[in-house]
């Protein structure tokens, strides 16, 4: 089984001696449900697998009284396997298809005989139709296509490698040429297979690409068939459009979404929840313009004013439908490599757990992101070009006091350097772009003594 991070957070989750149930949520085939049953499988002596897709008849668990014991004797009676106090793991999958379960996993919380899981594709699609949310007995995890360190522990990158380019990215030395250039080819390889798990899979033991591409179709096809089961009415053929048009906007020269282009007549109040479908699902990345490159960027959102980047890179390549796999493997860049590239460090910021945004203003120019790390910010433009040093934007924002950033990057094809206050990385050096730890304790107390 592939190597995954969100393994090392279930079993962060397991260790807490009062835990709530773990909501798994992503888009489909990122890999959600070969990673729980492989925890389950691993970590606990007793697992149970209910997916309420492929068992329509799993929803009657849920049908009568929510409490307890009763789901509990349901559920042992549908198992038929053997269900052990506090040695168990019941996996709820697909679980948006029986919202009655999502509503009762309070008291199965409550009960605490066993360890729970929910893992849904298009929870965020269809949250309307939950009665009750379990509030405050849910521990929310997202996961996204696997990551460039991901992927390259998937190709056999040794560890002591990773480290000695995560100390280059804290220490700003430059990483040497021969590592460079074999990184620079894995990024790109990167670029062309994606995240998805089966097809990095596949590119592991085949290393052929033009299977890879016909696997990334047919999960592309299987986005548009989710579209047209699960959206609604006539939200399906919005939501189609925008879709298949994320690479050709992508591809126009400022890369911000119009809207016109997929409607003539088209007003944004009316595609907002199409836009924001594409979103819950997990297979879109809205990036959002901000009216100033400050914290906390959430306040300055525009949401008229956006990109939409798709949720994988390699599914962004295999819907170009131009063969540019093939070019950017051989190191061909002359293609339009600014929007493929934007998208990668779109689904690296997003992945780490950090929000995508954008600056754009007639003053100052366009930025390509706009990072907001705690209370700090970090401004990051990407480049495709030799010309990497010739960022009009990027210098008139940083004049501007009052908007004083953190830290200033550019990811290049260049290797690491700092020059005048701006850090140029390789771009596989967005892999340790992360959130910055929280403290472990952050106690605060009004000193009452003066009050009368």
């Amino acid at each position: 089984m592939l190597r995954r991070k969100a393994y090392e957070y279930f079993l962060d989750w397991k260790k807490q001696r009062k835990k709530k149930a773990l909501c798994v949520t992503g888009a489909r085939q990122i890999g959600k449900t070969t990673l729980i049953r492989a925890f389950g499988r691993e970590n606990y002596e007793h697992f149970v697998e209910i997916n309420f897709i492929t068992d329509k008849n799993a929803t009657a668990i849920f049908s009568g009284s929510l409490d307890a014991d009763t789901i509990i004797t349901n559920l042992s009676a549908y198992a038929r396997k053997p269900m052990e106090p506090n040695r168990t793991l019941i996996l709820l999958d697909e679980v948006q298809e029986c919202p009655e379960a999502r509503t009762a996993i309070k008291f199965l919380v409550e009960d605490g005989r066993f360890d729970y899981i929910e893992s849904g594709s298009l929870m965020g699609v269809r949250h309307k139709e939950v009665a009750s949310y379990p509030v405050g007995f849910e521990e929310l995890y997202r996961m996204y296509p696997m990551d460039f360190e991901e992927f390259l522990w998937a190709n056999g990158v040794q560890p002591s490698t990773i480290d000695y380019l995560h100390k280059s990215f804290e220490t700003l030395m430059p990483i040497s040429p021969s590592v460079h250039e074999t990184m620079k080819k894995l990024f790109l390889s990167y670029i062309v297979v994606g995240g998805m798990p089966e097809v990095v899979q596949l590119y592991v033991d085949t290393h052929d690409v033009a299977k890879v591409a016909a696997l990334q179709t047919d999960i592309l096809e299987l986005y548009r068939m989710d579209i047209s089961k699960y959206a609604q009415g006539n939200d399906k053929l919005k939501i189609r459009a925008i879709f298949d048009s994320i690479p050709s906007q992508l591809n126009a020269k400022n890369r911000r979404f119009i809207l016109t282009d997929v409607d003539i007549n088209g007003r944004q109040l009316r595609y907002a929840n199409s836009f924001e479908w594409l979103a819950d699902a997990g297979v879109a990345l809205p990036c959002y313009n901000v009216s100033e490159p400050r914290a906390p960027l959430m306040l300055n959102e525009k949401h008229s004013l956006f990109k939409l980047f798709m949720g994988d890179v390699g599914l962004l390549c295999a819907a170009c439908m131009e063969n540019v796999q093939f070019s950017i493997l051989q190191g061909d860049l002359e293609i339009n490599m600014g929007s493929i590239l934007e998208n990668v460090i779109a689904q690296q910021i997003k992945s780490a757990g950090l929000s995508l945004h954008f600056f754009d203003a007639k003053k100052y120019g366009e930025l390509d992101f706009v990072v907001q790390n705690g209370l700090h910010i970090e401004l990051v433009e990407v480049k495709s070009g030799k010309d990497y040093k010739k960022h009009a934007a990027l210098d008139k924002v940083r004049q501007v006091g009052e908007w004083h950033a953190e830290r200033s990057y550019v990811f290049c094809q260049g290797n690491i350097e700092e020059d005048d206050g701006v850090i140029y990385l390789p771009w596989y050096e967005i892999m340790f772009l992360k959130p910055n730890r929280l403290p472990e304790s952050l106690k605060f107390e009004v000193d009452l003594s003066s009050l009368p």
